[in-house]
């Protein structure tokens, strides 16, 4: 069956896909939405360069579609009618518990013709991320709800260390270990569906409406060479 995935850049997307490979799926696509002006994705806020170089690390071609909040769902479906037409059947995603998200992938997938496929749903998030990590993708954190977590989470890498620390945060903190909630998000940079390497090479850290993001300013891909970008 051929596949598209929805993007945002982060570990459960990434997992999710991995995983439908692993099951035979062929994912033809990467689909991220991005705002009206094209400047940032809806999802976590990063610059399309950056998801573009991220795709190419994976050598996945990237759709980037632009949309505002209040037409997302109609945009979200002329990509579904357009996978289609080119003979994709089914939608990857990386949900893993919240009801909400999972009835609004199922219903626009059906309307669409396109068969939803969550890989990760219901799982465990201790085993989730457990197997993310011992499985060698490598994700940093690009986004962090002040509230809960401040500016120094940060450029950390999901590790055993990130997880420990952050189930020691969870005992004090309404938070998922995942960060399913939107608690936190990740940009992976690497993993064995990785043809190269994607390097954070110069970032920022700023406040914005009650989120700590890391603006990556500066990347590249480390392969057989070194491209920079940015």
């Amino acid at each position: 069956m051929q596949v598209f995935v929805s993007w945002s850049g982060g570990k459960d997307c990434n997992f999710a896909r991995y995983l439908a490979e692993r099951d035979g799926l062929d994912v033809r696509y990467l689909l991220n939405m991005v705002s009206e002006d094209g400047q940032r994705s809806w999802s976590h806020g990063l610059s399309p360069e950056v998801l573009e170089a991220q795709a190419r690390a994976m050598e996945i071609p990237l759709v980037r579609h632009r949309t505002t909040q209040a037409d997302y769902e109609a945009e979200f479906k002329k990509e579904l009618h357009a996978f289609k037409e080119a003979g994709v059947t089914g939608g990857v995603f990386g949900d893993i518990d919240f009801e909400p998200h999972r009835e609004w992938v199922t219903r626009v997938c059906n309307e669409a013709g396109i068969q939803p496929i969550l890989p990760l749903w219901g799982l465990a998030q201790d085993k989730i991320m457990g197997d993310f990590v011992a499985g060698g993708f490598k994700a940093t954190v690009i986004v962090t709800k002040a509230e809960l977590m401040g500016e120094e989470w940060l450029g950390r890498t999901v590790d055993g260390d990130f997880i420990r620390d952050l189930q020691e945060l969870i005992r004090t903190k309404p938070m998922t270990l995942c960060g399913e909630a939107g608690e936190y998000h990740t940009l992976v940079t690497d993993g064995p569906n990785f043809k190269k390497r994607l390097e954070l090479q110069q970032t920022d850290k700023i406040l914005r409406e009650g989120y700590w993001f890391l603006d990556i300013l500066k990347y590249g891909l480390r392969g057989k060479q070194v491209e920079i970008f940015g």
